[in-house]
């Protein structure tokens, strides 16, 4: 590959594991991909590093505190390399994941914050490899609206869905740019795996005093603490199961989960024949971003081969709906419409935040969320159709759950 063949990727979240991992796939392939820009939350050393070693030709952050702070970085330590650009603030964010520089855009930016930059990305016509949830958890119909009318490649990036797209039938190279399920001949059940987190096997009633460390030791993944947490909870696989209801057209009731405690098949796809196509690999990140950047190509990701003799077995269980609570209330709220499927994820966020602050419970979590879905029926709210409704619903959701935390709250 030439010089002029080269990809201008930006990288929304750099600093996050998604973020890094997907630098480290970059860096393995010069002859493909150029860095064109990076966006941070906070950490504006990484960001710094990441900066000068991928030479690119701008950074994204916040607010004025971060840039003084992204100064003082590449200051200390790159006085003599040229600064990138510096933009500041949320619509700076929504600009550079559309401007033409920019043709392939991860977006891994966690949370509500992460939904403007990535549908802006879809309406500019890009390469989109999804990594945030609440692009399709809270605005799932217009998001892939806009991708379909905007003739974007979305590519899943979540090790699930990137599965469940790498088992259903492509029968062309732009099977990528008709989602929603337009290429799903014959496919009669999506089934998502899932480990079940480090609580798999502990008692239910000991679970009332686990500690944030503990909750965020997930036996196979390396993880934030927020998504960590999620995974315990298992409410990140409701998230899953809401987003691949978007990405394949696939009614809730024909998406199942099981428990993988193994985490080494990544997820399956059922065919009317019978056959159960699964996709399979050691459980690290870089494989599903590297199948987003090089597709249709497979390009190497420094991946290390599975080896399943070392494996040895690979065990099912079925899901214990008492034992996570979280996943039955994300399957009720994408029964009851996308309004509910947003107060799911703004709730869960301010529940998991007040845990990891030693604020609330593990066991009260799925209490806070149940709260606020039931709140929100007495409130009227149509399903959103732009991210001003869907601002809107999350900022009252918050509002709210803050409240239920502190009634909720642990003496």
């Amino acid at each position: 590959m030439n010089q002029t063949s080269l990809r201008d990727v930006t990288v929304l979240g750099s600093t996050g594991s998604i973020g890094q991992n997907t630098l480290d796939v970059i860096a393995r392939h010069p002859d493909r991909y150029v860095v064109h820009a990076l966006s941070a939350h906070s950490n504006m050393q990484k960001l710094a590093e990441q900066a000068l070693q991928h030479r690119v030709a701008c950074v994204v952050v916040p607010d004025a505190l971060t840039a003084h702070n992204f100064d003082s970085a590449w200051a200390l330590h790159t006085p003599l390399s040229k600064k990138p650009e510096v933009r500041v603030g949320p619509q700076a964010l929504v600009h550079t994941a559309a401007e033409a520089q920019g043709q392939i855009v991860m977006a891994a930016i966690v949370g509500a914050a992460g939904l403007p930059a990535a549908l802006a990305a879809a309406q500019s016509g890009k390469r989109v490899l999804l990594a945030n949830k609440e692009a399709l958890v809270a605005a799932g119909s217009f998001f892939m609206q806009a991708v379909c009318d905007n003739k974007a490649e979305l590519l899943p990036i979540d090790s699930e869905h990137n599965a469940i797209f790498q088992c259903l039938p492509h029968h062309d190279r732009q099977a990528h740019k008709n989602p929603g399920g337009q290429n799903n001949k014959g496919v009669t059940r999506l089934i998502l795996t899932a480990s079940g987190g480090p609580f798999r096997q502990q008692a239910t009633e000991l679970l009332q005093h686990v500690t944030p460390d503990q909750a965020c030791a997930h036996p196979n993944w390396r993880m934030g603490r927020k998504i960590s947490v999620d995974s315990a909870t298992m409410l990140n696989k409701g998230l899953e199961v809401i987003e691949a209801h978007w990405l394949f057209g696939m009614p809730a009731d024909k998406i199942d989960v099981v428990i993988h405690p193994q985490s080494i098949v990544h997820s399956m796809v059922q065919y009317s024949d019978g056959s159960v196509l699964a996709q399979m690999g050691n459980p690290d990140m870089r494989t599903p971003i590297a199948y987003g950047l090089g597709f249709p190509d497979r390009i190497e990701a420094g991946v290390s081969h599975l080896d399943l003799t070392a494996v040895g077995k690979l065990e099912f269980e079925a899901v214990d709906f008492d034992r996570y609570p979280c996943l039955k209330l994300a399957y009720q709220a994408l029964n009851s419409g996308q309004t509910a499927c947003v107060v799911l994820n703004a709730a869960n966020e301010i529940a998991v935040e007040a845990f990891l602050t030693y604020q609330l419970s593990y066991l009260d979590i799925p209490k806070v969320v149940a709260q606020s879905l039931d709140w929100q029926v007495g409130q009227g709210w149509s399903n959103p159709t732009s991210i001003d409704d869907v601002l809107i619903i999350d900022q009252a959701v918050r509002t709210f759950a803050l409240e239920a935390c502190q009634k909720n709250k642990k003496s």
